[in-house]
């Protein structure tokens, strides 16, 4: 029975890393938040982490019966996913997530928007996390495999928000002129990522559609 947890955990783990990839969101919090103090940014961090953990853990519960209940696909999730990170990349293209002297009222409106969307959702819990949560919880056959699970799913946002607290050295280093630089080639590729979201959950559904 251990064995079979240790395995079913390293599992869950490995996949939801992967996923996730707390490495490559590093350059896109830093970019968004490079306005912001470096309590500003540890808070944005943890509020995304959060939400995208708590996010998870409802799909990974629920998931299937919303889907089925709503009639949703995940190829649907990955067409929407793909529009807001287009919208993202293309704000991010133009330099628009560097503001400069805004007031306490705006600056916390503006951590609650990012850290909600796009950082906890659908970056960290995105079309692809949400799936691998649906099918890990089918796979787990006792609710011991299901503590497995959630722990496996903590231990990956730890991580996450590890990285992400980090990564706000950085921001010093880079300087205004080198964040706008890294935003702008960043933007650029998220539009790109965001293109190949969008068709690779779009063909799925014409191709049904065909038939």
């Amino acid at each position: 029975m251990l064995t079979e947890l240790a395995s079913f955990g390293l599992l869950a783990f490995t996949s939801f890393l992967a996923i996730i990839d707390p490495f490559g969101i590093m350059p896109v919090y830093l970019t968004m938040t490079a306005s912001l103090t470096p309590a500003e940014r540890s808070k944005t961090a943890r509020k995304a982490v959060i939400v995208a953990f708590f996010a998870i853990v409802l799909f990974a519960f629920t998931g299937q019966f919303i889907f089925k209940f709503f009639s949703i696909s995940i190829n649907s999730l990955r067409v929407v996913g793909g529009i807001i990170f287009f919208m993202m990349g293309f704000d991010m293209l133009q330099a628009k997530l560097v503001r400069t002297n805004v007031d306490d009222n705006f600056k916390k409106q503006y951590i609650n928007d990012i850290s909600v969307t796009p950082l906890a959702i659908p970056m960290l819990c995105g079309p692809g996390a949400i799936a691998n949560a649906v099918v890990l919880m089918e796979d787990a056959a006792s609710w011991q495999m299901q503590l497995v699970l959630i722990a496996a799913i903590a231990a990956v946002c730890l991580l996450v928000w590890l990285s992400l607290t980090g990564a706000s050295k950085v921001i010093h280093l880079l300087g205004d002129t080198g964040t706008k630089i890294m935003m702008r080639l960043m933007g650029l590729i998220i539009m790109v990522i965001a293109v190949e979201f969008f068709f690779s959950g779009l063909k799925p559904i014409v191709r049904d559609i065909l038939k």
